[in-house]
């Protein structure tokens, strides 16, 4: 069952219920942290964005969960095979940050001591800063990176589909997810890491030259109020195919999907829904996951089936007891098919995304 939300109108009802469970292309219903109901301390807003071309990335988030926040810049370099992590965190933010309650239009900033993130967003496009000191070896990263909107070539002036998700959690009413992801955002702009420069080139123009490898980012917005243990998977990937933005956003295993999945295909700005996709992630003769050795990607229909091949595992592992997160987000190559909704195939080969298994206590 794939069930489409498309009528408007609150995300909680006056118990901080959720109105209606399922999917949709953009955020119709509408979110409002002052109805949550689920606990202060429970609450988690965050703004995830990647950028990338296959051959670098960078990761930027800006979090509030509450009883902390947490701010984070990556740096990846997948040619070299190595990737830099810093994520200052912040005690007791309790909404504070001051997220805007839609992914549409509005501004959130953190500054810190040694360190700014600024995600601005006029509803016509982007605009991400960083800057942060001793990143690297006592060198300092620094950036600005501009996502345009990209609209579907076959519509004028229409906005491209997302993945829209609005998930309730069996063991507690007023728990709920409700997550957006944006995916082939034309990326353009500028990293300086040290004396290096990276030149994105212009968000309006991804792709200026034949030789060069465009940027898209992908932003994963999310609000909502989770149960202490969860274990999910999720894949994303954008690109060109045939001539036209391509990608795809997977995932499973986090709260009660049986209304609708979030596996979902996008080519020319519209989305394909899918039902069921598997992770097969390979093991050893223990059972133990080896997250750098080939996966495949299956799914119930038919519809996506892919060979995965690792080139990083962004791998972080912390254990308090209390709070513990054992995170694998492994970047690679996709070759295989993927049939949208009209029956129509699109195959594709060495087409850079990632995909992760993340646990957590939190």
């Amino acid at each position: 069952m794939q069930h489409k939300i498309i009528t408007r109108g609150p995300l909680l009802d006056e118990n901080g219920h959720l109105t209606e469970a399922g999917y949709s292309t953009s955020l119709v219903l509408d979110y409002d942290r002052s109805a949550i109901r689920g606990g202060k301390l429970r609450i988690k807003e965050w703004d995830y964005y990647l950028i990338t071309n296959g051959h670098i990335g960078v990761a930027l988030t800006i979090a509030d969960n509450s009883y902390m926040g947490l701010d984070s810049i990556s740096f990846l370099d997948f040619d070299e095979g190595w990737e830099i992590t810093r994520s200052p965190m912040r005690i007791m933010t309790m909404g504070k940050t001051g997220f805007p309650a839609t992914s549409s239009k509005g501004d959130v900033e953190i500054f810190g001591k040694d360190y700014f993130l600024s995600f601005k967003n006029d509803g016509s496009g982007r605009t991400l800063s960083f800057k942060m000191d001793k990143f690297r070896d006592g060198d300092a990263i620094r950036g600005e990176i501009k996502l345009a909107n990209p609209l579907r070539e076959a519509v004028a002036d229409t906005h491209s589909d997302t993945m829209v998700i609005s998930t309730p959690f069996p063991e507690k009413q007023t728990a709920f997810y409700y997550n957006q992801k944006i995916n082939c955002m034309p990326a353009g702009g500028f990293v300086d890491l040290g004396d290096r420069h990276i030149d994105l080139g212009d968000a309006n123009n991804p792709q200026p030259d034949a030789k060069a490898s465009p940027f898209f980012g992908l932003l994963d917005w999310g609000r909502g109020v989770w149960t202490y243990k969860n274990t999910w998977y999720w894949g994303s990937a954008s690109g060109m195919a045939n001539g036209k933005p391509f990608g795809f956003n997977l995932g499973y295993g986090f709260g009660d999907t049986s209304a609708a999945s979030e596996n979902m295909l996008f080519y020319d700005g519209v989305a394909h829904k899918l039902s069921q996709v598997t992770f097969n992630i390979p093991k050893d003769d223990n059972g133990n996951e080896l997250y750098e050795e080939p996966w495949t990607f299956t799914s119930d229909d038919g519809r996506f089936e892919m060979d995965f091949v690792p080139v990083m595992d962004r791998a972080s592992k912390t254990d308090f007891k209390i709070l513990c997160s054992d995170q694998h987000q492994v970047f690679g190559r996709f070759t295989g098919k993927a049939i949208l909704d009209d029956g129509t195939e699109i195959e594709i080969k060495d087409f850079f995304g990632f995909a992760e298994k993340v646990f957590n206590k939190w």
